[in-house]
């Protein structure tokens, strides 16, 4: 027989023992009541009730490891764990003990109970367990048994009724419980009192029936535990999902360290205070709370602040519950908060919960908070380091997997679960062709990324390489210098140790300048195509917000987003984001400038590429400029790149027929407008059915002229008829 087995067998012994003392009680009580009524016990509410002092728990010492395995599941048995202060455990009602699996030192007089206690050396009964964590006096662990033997025991109902000499209460009740049980105490009814406090027992009070006459039945998840079975309430269950242990990489277990560390010093008798965990990386967060809650030997659930009840009486309700199984199991609880703002109306509800909840907390916020209700210490959180995760991925890839690592901790910023994710399904799905394994991983981080940017940005599939740009050679090279460095920004950061020596700076932001069709989205496709990376334009009505503090909101979703690597994020108009900022005359100015302010922080911290465009170079802040590396100024297109445009912009497969591109070159036009030409021209050309000629791209130039306001000379243009249909 399992040490399990054995102590499951001496604890239904030990119930079977003192239910059946319940049963000869109320034997007696019901004998006596027919033998003679007057002389039967009552209760008289009136008269002066001594009350019981509290029952203090015996000294003892520790049981075998197996019973914390019945009462603790998630307690490690090589290592006892350093326990969390009773004390600053939770709140509660007074005469509480610590949580402990002990045989008593002495064992209570036999009359003092009507559950006998275990000889030295024999295992704690799991009704005793509950005495001792929730503070029950002997009279109130024998209200609760009694209670519980309905459940138990079918013989219960009718004695009940026996003893209370009606047919119609075959429950037990208060006044039942005062007739027939030793050392009865009034204040056992008291909502402060363990009973009630901790929700032990189900008060079923129709209408204006007293409180001692109502029917009284025990919570089903305290029988359940008085029976051996210790598990997380089925009321919490649906709200609570239990954190994955992981093993954490230096610069995170140092955080987890002092955590444990200053968790460990609190003084006894304090409350333990909340640990607030500040990042934008929950995975992270949630993995450090697991690692944190092991070493107390707890394992911790995470509740999301959205389904905390807003009503006091159900969040007091979820309260008692929670407090009720931290005493019961070892547990930790990580509140998920970090799309709730701490200025919103929604914090309130979860500052009250936290300040109440108790016991080892947690709580994810995206920036720290304030509340004078609960003591709280921060921890910042972030991922782990690039070296760390370059270790991380060559250490899953494998031998030979040096370059793969370096390429992707350069442009992915990925925390340990999709390090893993990644490069698990890589492997599997390139065990045949492991020549496939670099582009199959690229890809698959790349799909990592782009769920969140998905929804806050335009995601523009880049189609054009360095071939299709026509620059002079100097804003080319400036390009190809942007390129260079985002492909290279591991080895200079981290390789050569840039990173460690500077705070700012690291991030690479290039403006794009020139007016509208000079090449600056394509360009922005170009670098995008050349290092294999997404491009997302930022969508200016999907960001900009006329309510206060909404614009900052979404740039924070976005930034966040793109912080994952592997984008490049395109601020189209950039002008109206990055404006400079005007004097302050009013609260709207203010605000404004707030925006300005958050997009200047969060620039400087990106770690990825910003490309801004604009046509109006001028407008932005000049503070952006100084925070910008590259500045390419995209010129109006002379003869030589308009003729060279004209030359490359029809598809090989199109019907064209004889063009003579040094004459289209003439026409003072950007490429956007030359791109724009060319595409009307072969819609004229398939609805005519012929090839397209030049009659035809003039006839959409001077469509283009006028749609630009730009003045159609026709003598230019019979001209140039003539002179392309001489060629």
């Amino acid at each position: 027989m399992s040490d399990y087995a054995g102590w499951l067998s001496a604890n239904d012994q030990y119930l079977a023992t003192a239910l059946a003392e319940i049963r000869q009680r109320l034997q007696r009580a019901a004998a006596s009541q027919k033998a003679s009524p007057s002389e039967a016990r009552s209760v008289d509410a009136s008269a002066p009730v001594a009350m019981s002092p509290p029952v203090a728990a015996p000294a003892a010492t520790r049981h075998a490891g197996w019973l914390s395995r019945v009462f603790g599941e998630h307690v490690p048995e090589a290592v006892a764990p350093a326990p969390i202060p009773a004390s600053a455990a939770q709140d509660g009602p007074p005469e509480q003990s610590s949580m402990s699996f002990e045989v008593p030192e002495e064992t209570p007089a036999p009359d003092a109970a009507p559950a006998a206690s275990p000889l030295p050396n024999q295992p704690i009964s799991a009704l005793q367990v509950l005495a001792q964590q929730l503070g029950l006096s002997d009279f109130e662990r024998s209200v609760l048994l009694l209670c519980i033997g309905m459940e138990l025991d079918t013989r219960m109902p009718d004695l009940c009724a026996q003893a209370q000499h009606d047919a119609n209460k075959p429950w037990p009740t208060f006044a039942l419980a005062f007739a027939v049980l030793d050392q009865p105490s009034w204040d056992a009814l008291s909502p402060e009192r363990p009973l009630r406090y901790w929700r032990l027992l189900d008060i079923h009070q129709p209408g204006p029936q007293p409180l001692i006459g109502a029917a009284l039945s025990a919570d089903e998840r305290i029988v359940n535990f008085v029976k051996g079975m210790n598990y997380l309430d089925d009321r919490l269950a649906p709200l609570l999902t239990p954190l994955a242990p992981m093993s954490l990489p230096p610069s995170q277990q140092a955080v987890a360290d002092r955590i444990i560390d200053g968790l460990r010093h609190v003084p006894p008798g304090d409350v333990l205070p909340v640990v607030q965990l500040v990042g934008a990386d929950s995975a992270s967060k949630q993995a450090i709370a697991q690692v944190v809650s092991m070493a107390f030997g707890a394992q911790a659930f995470r509740l999301s602040a959205e389904l905390l009840p807003t009503a006091l009486a159900e969040q007091e309700n979820l309260i008692r519950l929670w407090q009720r199984e931290c005493r019961l199991m070892p547990v930790a609880l990580y509140v998920d908060a970090a799309d709730i703002d701490h200025a919103d109306a929604g914090s309130a509800a979860v500052k009250r919960f936290m300040a109440r909840a108790g016991g080892l907390t947690f709580i994810d916020t995206r920036e720290p908070w304030s509340s004078n209700a609960a003591p709280m210490v921060s921890a910042d959180i972030a991922k782990p380091t690039p070296m760390e995760q370059r270790s991380i991925w060559q250490r899953l890839l494998g031998e030979g997997s040096e370059q793969h690592a370096q390429q992707l901790a350069g442009h992915f910023d990925f925390n340990l679960g999709k390090i893993g994710q990644v490069a698990h399904a890589a492997l599997a799905a390139t065990e045949k062709d492991a020549t496939a394994l670099g582009d199959t991983l690229w890809h698959g981080a790349l799909a990592r990324t782009r769920p969140s940017l998905d929804q806050l940005a335009q995601r523009i599939v880049p189609k054009a390489s360095w071939d299709d740009l026509k620059l002079p050679e100097v804003e080319k090279n400036l390009l190809h210098q942007i390129a260079d460095q985002v492909s290279q920004r591991g080895t200079v950061y981290d390789d050569w140790g840039f990173r460690e020596r500077m705070n700012r700076g690291l991030s690479i932001t290039a403006l794009f300048a020139g007016e509208s069709g000079t090449g600056k989205t394509m360009a922005a496709e170009v670098i995008a195509n050349a290092l294999g990376l997404s491009l997302y334009r930022i969508d200016l009505s999907a960001v900009v917000s006329k309510y206060i503090g909404e614009t900052e909101k979404n740039l924070r979703k976005l930034f966040d987003a793109a912080e994952e690597g592997g984008c490049i994020l395109f601020f189209d108009e950039a002008d109206a984001l990055f404006g400079r900022r005007s004097e302050v005359k009013d609260s709207h100015d203010r605000y404004a400038n707030i925006e300005v302010n958050y997009l200047l922080q969060r620039l400087e911290n990106f770690h990825g590429l910003a490309i801004l465009a604009t046509n109006m170079k001028n407008a932005l802040d000049s503070a952006f400029l100084r925070r910008i590396r590259f500045v390419v100024n995209f010129p109006f297109p002379g003869f030589a790149e308009r003729e060279a445009i004209w030359s490359s912009v029809f598809p090989a497969k199109a019907a064209i027929g004889p063009l003579d591109v040094a004459l289209l070159a003439k026409l003072a036009l950007t490429g956007g407008s030359i791109q724009g030409i060319a595409l009307n021209a072969a819609f004229l050309a398939a609805k005519a059915g012929v090839q397209i000629t030049m009659p035809l791209i003039l006839d959409a130039a001077r469509a283009e002229f006028r749609k630009l306001d730009k003045p159609v000379n026709e003598a230019d243009f019979r001209w140039l008829e003539t002179a392309g249909g001489k060629s």
